[in-house]
């Protein structure tokens, strides 16, 4: 923990990160105004007068906007994360302890899985089942799916060459016995570091095909989608594309920071070759 502590990226992104989880949990009881009353009298108020960063086009409050808007970007990197995280850890596993055809299998699936990147899955989805939130998820938790089975196989082969793997099998434990008991244990940390590393790249993927139509529909907010609807007020009110964009970008920032934070943490040789 005091390592953790003296580290600056892990600060720097916990912090952040923090303030994340933050602004989307306290927007479940509090907002400064109702994000979703329409209010065309109010149509692009200033900073000020009861609105901490002034109104959209709708006369709907920015920050409550904003801190709802965290929401979104924390289930769908949750979810989507997990889904990779869950399925992608089981098929590598599955390859490193099963060699030969059932790996060669699997290697050549997360080929596949990666040539198809979440806008274009979001693209194929949307056009079968309409655009949504859910279909977001589901075109970001399948890119993240070959990911995370190529790193997890990599690292658990390396684990299989160990002496304490040889001398479990030299004790007559299984290769789920020994996958369980001595090589997922020992790539956790592997996991875990790459978990937060694509929650932030999650995270920009949400706010992308909400950019483009495809994810967060209204009237939930959006970072990707308050992005969107500034676009075409540039010239009249350019802080309504500011908010969002720093917000996305603190919010990437802080994730590779505690990422980059853990992986020093988790390996220190990293640490003292920089």
């Amino acid at each position: 923990m005091k390592r953790a502590l003296k580290h600056p990226s892990f600060v720097i992104g916990a912090v952040l990160t923090l303030l994340l989880a933050f602004a989307a949990g306290i927007s479940f009881v509090w907002t400064p105004h109702n994000p979703y009353d329409i209010d065309m009298a109010r149509k692009l108020a200033p900073a000020g007068n009861g609105f901490l960063f002034g109104a959209d086009a709708y006369g709907r409050d920015v920050a409550s906007l904003l801190l709802v808007g965290a929401r979104a970007s924390i289930v769908v990197g949750i979810i989507a994360v997990s889904i990779g995280l869950v399925i992608g850890t089981a098929l590598g596993l599955l390859a490193s302890a099963r060699r030969g055809w059932i790996e060669e299998a699997v290697m050549r699936i997360a080929d596949f899985g990666m040539a198809f990147p979440a806008i274009l899955v979001a693209i194929m989805l949307t056009a079968v089942f309409g655009p949504g939130m859910v279909n977001a998820i589901i075109a970001i938790g399948i890119y993240n799916i070959p990911i995370f089975a190529r790193i997890t196989r990599a690292s658990a082969n390396a684990i299989w060459g160990r002496e304490f793997v040889m001398a479990a099998r030299a004790c007559g434990k299984g290769p789920f016995a020994i996958t369980m008991e001595h090589v997922l244990p020992n790539i956790l940390s592997v996991l875990i570091v790459q978990a937060t590393i694509r929650f932030a790249i999650a995270i920009l993927a949400e706010a992308a095909l909400s950019y483009l139509g495809l994810g967060t529909q209204p009237p939930q907010p959006s970072w990707g989608r308050m992005l969107s609807e500034a676009q075409t007020l540039m010239f009249q009110a350019p802080m309504l594309a500011v908010y969002p964009g720093v917000a996305i970008a603190l919010a990437v920032l802080g994730l590779n920071l505690l990422g980059d934070g853990l992986r020093d943490i988790f390996d220190p040789r990293l640490a003292r070759k920089r």
